[in-house]
């Protein structure tokens, strides 16, 4: 079941950032770099990101979930985040969808991802996306950025 999160509630922003560590950890060993902002939050930046959070919940836990923002008709999608023990379960999947039926009407959907992250990479070209830029964060962080048009 996915329900949208009142990222607001710091019961709910501590599980959120449980999970975000969690998954986060995880993309940060396979591009190798393990710096990568979402290990740096806490509840308080979680609560003040401005961010729009859906979650996956099987039996009252949170397996999944990601998080965007709406500017300029485009829908940027800032988290999207699985417990490793959830892997390979279409989670991020269904989460896409759910989002993608959340923005109808809007233009776009935009994402990024570690260049070196290719089961994100695997899984935002299986959703329809388009790779659009390629650049150097700092050195030994390379982020790939998708677009899929919604109209």
């Amino acid at each position: 079941m996915i329900i949208k999160i009142d990222i607001t509630i710091p019961s709910l922003a501590k599980e959120v950032l449980d999970l975000q560590y969690e998954s986060y950890q995880i993309e940060a060993d396979i591009i190798g770099y393990g710096e990568l902002p979402p290990l740096k939050d806490n509840v308080n930046s979680l609560k003040k990101c401005g961010e729009v959070f859906f979650g996956f919940y099987e039996k009252n836990q949170l397996c999944g979930a990601a998080s965007f923002k709406c500017e300029e008709n485009i829908v940027d999608i800032h988290r999207m985040m699985v417990h490793p023990s959830h892997f390979r379960k279409g989670i991020s999947k269904a989460l896409l969808n759910h989002l993608e039926e959340e923005c109808k009407g809007l233009d776009a959907m935009v994402v990024s991802t570690g260049t070196k992250n290719r089961p994100a990479i695997h899984l935002y070209k299986n959703a329809g996306f388009k790779e659009v830029a390629e650049k150097e964060i700092t050195e030994g962080l390379r982020i790939t950025t998708f677009k899929k048009m919604l109209k």
